[in-house]
């Protein structure tokens, strides 16, 4: 509680974990708030610009908000495709409208979303992709998987390199040069270009659920060395205090005193990596799906949602496709914005003080 009230009370730090907060707030109800489901497509509205939605009517009265639907036509003078507004029929914008069936939070059915049209009309705040997929729902199923992402591998990074460092630390001699060879020999692996390979070779007919899964994997095997070298370092302080020749005296196992004693102190130095790690790991996934080799289409993630506006013309005629890479550039920010003010709280060395 300390730790929050001091990143509160910081004004960047405060707005970071505000954003982050409500970034994961919203992925978590992703099936409730977006108005259509992460299947959805309607190919008639391939590349249809976000849906412009009135306040004010004919008369020039406020009313409630309310769209048109988009008319594809071709236009032979543009030799393009165009959209025009079907002016003939309104519809209203409402909360709590009926759509397609989905579960909160994955248990409670349901059929209604926190907002959209009525049956007949379409709605799209972000426009679409090229297979009329709403941009805006997909944003929040892909979160799932680029904003997860990082905390999922640090579960399989932060076991294996406390317990590899302390291990290290703690016994010293030829052991500790042995292991810490391998931990560099790991950390000289260009990860990426690793990540690549790997993902190459994967086979075509995974699934993205099973591609998702070994990425996380992939990024976790090469991440621990790193942070088992550091653990290594503080280890190497930490076990010449008192209380652990004490813990020795009273013939303590070494595995007792490295688990119950000596790794409780890099806590701080833990959280701290963890909140700093997190956006290497973002990127990292959105870089393999921007590439193609990460999470293959339908399902969406900010990286291979980022791919389809990497064309000039989508660039230059249909920006709202770059939302993606926005987001990835707010998330990646907050996390290191987040974690600076971590570290100078719970590192005592630090000279700024919160």
């Amino acid at each position: 509680m300390e730790i929050l009230r001091k990143i509160l009370q910081d004004k960047f730090a405060r707005t970071a974990f505000i954003v982050l907060a409500v970034l994961y707030l919203i992925i978590l109800f992703a099936d409730f708030i977006s108005p259509y489901s992460s299947a959805y497509s309607n190919r008639n509205l391939s590349y249809a610009p976000p849906s412009k939605i009135y306040t004010i009517n004919e008369k020039g009265k406020l009313s409630f908000p309310y769209t048109y639907n988009y008319i594809r036509e071709y236009d032979e003078n543009l030799m393009q495709t165009v959209y025009k507004q079907d002016r003939t029929k309104k519809h209203f914008v409402k909360l709590f409208v009926k759509g397609e069936k989905h579960k909160i939070l994955g248990i409670i059915p349901t059929s209604r979303h926190l907002f959209g049209v009525n049956y007949g009309g379409e709605l799209h705040l972000l426009g679409t992709d090229i297979n009329g997929r709403d941009v805006f729902s997909r944003l929040l199923f892909g979160g799932r998987i680029s904003m997860t992402v990082g905390f999922l591998a640090l579960l399989i990074v932060f076991p294996i390199g406390l317990l590899y460092g302390g291990i290290s630390g703690y016994l010293g001699g030829i052991i500790d040069t042995l292991m810490m060879r391998f931990a560099e020999a790991v950390m000289a692996i260009p990860s990426f270009y690793l990540l690549i390979i790997l993902a190459a070779i994967l086979p075509s007919g995974m699934t993205s659920v099973q591609r998702f899964a070994l990425i996380v994997v992939i990024l976790a095997l090469i991440g621990w060395a790193g942070f088992a070298r550091v653990v290594r370092g503080m280890v190497l302080s930490i076990k010449q205090e008192d209380f652990i020749q004490a813990e020795r005296v009273m013939g303590a196992s070494k595995l007792r005193i490295i688990l119950k004693h000596i790794l409780p102190q890099t806590t701080s130095y833990v959280i701290i990596a963890m909140t700093l790690s997190v956006p290497s790991y973002i990127l990292a996934e959105s870089g393999l799906s921007f590439l193609g080799l990460g999470i293959q289409q339908p399902d969406a993630s900010w990286g291979n949602m980022l791919k389809e506006a990497q064309e000039f013309t989508n660039i230059l005629y249909r920006p709202w496709l770059l939302t993606p890479g926005g987001l990835i550039f707010i998330a990646v920010l907050s996390f290191n914005l987040l974690g600076d003010t971590i570290r100078d709280i719970l590192d005592p060395k630090s000279q700024k003080r919160i």
